[in-house]
């Protein structure tokens, strides 16, 4: 009898490990689709000294007016929105953008920027561009 639940604690054990350790694993890179309209929170740095986010509201955003956004499409195209002014204009520049991995490349004309993504879940996307190291923070 002592064997028998020996011998069951044995398998299921044996079937809790074999089926958490699957070749599917994604490598650190984020599983949540990318595509979605972001508004924009805060920008900031990682401080060289003593290694912390210093992050503050974004002073892009116009007081008064919605927040500029960030708008990834399932067609590759990226929409960049810029209120300004008291009567908060709207300005749309449209690019493109392409996510390889856990960078996320986004293209305007001729000039491409390439950023780290951070963080990417259903209600935030925080990116780190890669020559700057400004951090930019977006929420769904």
């Amino acid at each position: 009898m002592k064997t028998r639940k020996i011998l069951l604690v044995l398998a299921l054990s044996l079937g809790v490990f074999a089926t958490s350790c699957s070749n599917d694993d994604n490598e650190g890179e984020t599983i949540v689709p990318i595509q979605g309209k972001y508004n924009l929170r805060q920008t900031g740095i990682i401080n060289p000294i003593n290694g912390q986010e210093e992050l503050v509201n974004a002073p892009q955003n116009q007081e008064g007016c919605p927040g500029d956004y960030l708008d990834l499409r399932l067609s590759n195209t990226a929409v960049m929105g810029d209120y300004q002014g008291t009567q908060c204009t709207l300005t749309e520049t449209t690019g493109t953008y392409v996510r390889s991995h856990n960078d996320l490349t986004i293209t305007v004309g001729n000039v491409s920027t390439t950023s780290d993504i951070m963080n990417l879940t259903n209600k935030e996307l925080k990116i780190k561009n890669k020559v700057t190291g400004v951090i930019t923070v977006y929420s769904r």
